[in-house]
């Protein structure tokens, strides 16, 4: 697939950390040691000319040539530009600045990056051509020194938690191939979790950084809304969707939230800083199970999630059940209705395009279905569940008078397998699945708060299964203060996956 093979250089094999074997080992002093390198570290060898940005480079090119047939995480290579930029920060003429210079990266495949066509992950955008410009956080990366790579697959425009879009290959799991990995950053999750790239570009618009996290082993931070450099504008009444990575390590998300959160006379939250360990500060945490329609998840999902209860109380924090603080019902159709109404834009969008209404050549049947929805609401409809939906998010705010953190589940299950989800599943059928599959992940998004995947859990056959911390609207520092307290008591970095280089 990949045109540019020659001239790789022989000596970057110096940049990967020893590997550990696969399984559920226990992790010990010996075997809880990363199997790969983390981008903070790559950086600080860059700088310290252990090893050079083109070797770096270089590697993460000829890993995603070997990997891309058999995980599907790469929609567009960018790997030329890669290399020449690579070498340029070497020679001296790219200014190596930013905690990141010579990190190769990847973005995901619904922003667009200079001089590379943006699919989001849909046949209507094929024909699409390379970006002229993209979003100031997308200028960020460059600013961080990081080098893109490509551009990772994404679900048709990030509506399913799955990314299996019918016009490109299915992202596959690198822990078992036949799973999902999750969506809508699934490619930004597969790459980083198969040691393709330390981190990568992910968004989250209703659990799509937590989501992937938890099917690939990840670490996923949501941030606030607010909280980041100011990317698409606010759409249909309620902004859900924010920007971040997802990354094995937590410093690499801490350090990548610092380079790219507003300051001065564009912030609207106190901005976060670095991060970079845990407080002695202990919290009031508050457990739930059930889902937000009163769903019980699969047992490993549960003991993941009480395990993790039981982990906090030992690093002495207080524990206690609690209840989501909304009408679960009457929730999700209010959410449907504000996530149909972006399908409704994309189709009339397509439609304005090509002259006509577009059918499922080129949109999958469930964007289509979704989009009828909204031609089915009363005409205030939309509006009134825009109401409904802001009012969670104030109830979501006030149940942090009596917490510091929820616990919960990220997923109803471990990562399912492909198709299960898929948007060519019958609606009835499909939506019965994801009423139980993603009912823990959307209220944070409408509430605009702080949460995060942590990579506590793995089943007997090897599927990992995240477990959900979250706070309220900039809770960040107590979020990531939290990840590496339960990092080092729990590491997840040695676990390596099968399917990995």
């Amino acid at each position: 697939m990949m045109s540019r093979r020659q001239g790789l250089v022989a000596g970057a094999a110096a940049i990967a950390a020893a590997a550990s074997e696969a399984g559920a080992k226990p992790a010990s002093a010996a075997s809880s040691a990363p199997w790969a390198s983390d981008a903070v570290e790559i950086a600080g060898r860059i700088r310290r000319k252990e090893v050079s940005a083109l070797e770096v480079t270089e590697k993460a090119v000829r890993d995603a040539e070997a990997l891309q047939p058999k995980l599907g995480f790469l929609v567009t290579p960018d790997f030329d530009r890669a290399i020449d930029k690579a070498k340029r920060l070497d020679a001296g003429t790219a200014q190596p600045t930013g905690p990141f210079a010579g990190v190769p990266f990847l973005v995901k495949d619904l922003d667009d990056y200079v001089g590379l066509p943006t699919y989001s992950g849909s046949r209507a955008m094929l024909r699409n051509p390379p970006a002229k410009t993209q979003e100031a956080y997308v200028d960020r990366f460059d600013a961080a020194g990081l080098i893109v790579i490509g551009k990772s697959s994404t679900p048709e425009y990030g509506f399913l938690p799955t990314t299996e879009p019918v016009g490109f290959p299915p992202t596959r799991n690198p822990w078992n191939p036949d799973h999902s990995s999750g969506g809508s950053s699934g490619g930004a999750a597969v790459a980083t979790a198969a040691g393709v790239t330390a981190f990568a570009h992910a968004s989250d618009g209703g659990g799509s950084i937590r989501i992937p996290a938890s099917n690939c082993g990840l670490f996923g931070l949501k941030p606030s809304r607010g909280r980041m450099v100011l990317g698409r504008p606010p759409q249909r009444g309620v902004d859900l969707s924010v920007y971040h990575c997802v990354s094995h390590s937590v410093r690499d998300s801490a350090t990548l939230l610092a380079a790219t959160e507003r300051h001065g006379a564009d912030e609207i939250l106190p901005p976060v800083g670095l991060i970079s360990g845990p407080d002695k500060r202990r919290l009031r945490v508050g457990l739930v199970v059930e889902t937000m329609l009163g769903a019980q998840p699969h047992p490993e999902v549960r003991a993941a999630t009480e395990n993790a209860a039981k982990l906090m109380e030992s690093l002495g924090h207080t524990v206690e059940p609690t209840k989501w603080p909304v009408d679960g019902a009457a929730y999700a159709q209010d959410f449907l209705a504000l996530w149909a109404s972006g399908a409704a834009e994309l189709v009339d969008a397509v439609g304005k395009a090509i002259g006509r209404k577009p059918d499922d050549s080129l949109l999958e049947p469930f964007t289509l279905a979704m989009a009828e929805l909204v031609g089915q609401m009363p005409p205030d409809g939309l509006r009134k569940a825009v109401a409904n939906l802001n009012a969670a998010g104030q109830a979501y705010d006030r149940w942090f008078d009596r917490y510091d953190v929820i616990v919960s589940p990220v997923l109803g299950q471990p990562p399912a397998r492909l198709g299960w989800v898929a948007g060519t599943v019958d609606i009835p059928t499909l939506t019965e699945r994801l009423n139980a599959y993603v009912g823990y992940t959307t209220l944070h998004n409408v509430a605009g708060a702080a949460s995060m995947s942590v990579p506590l859990h793995w089943t007997p056959d090897g599927l990992p299964v995240g477990v959900q911390f979250a706070g309220r609207v900039g809770a960040e520092k107590t979020l990531l203060a939290l990840a590496y307290e339960l990092e080092a008591a729990q590491p997840w970095a040695w676990r390596k996956p099968p399917v990995s280089v």
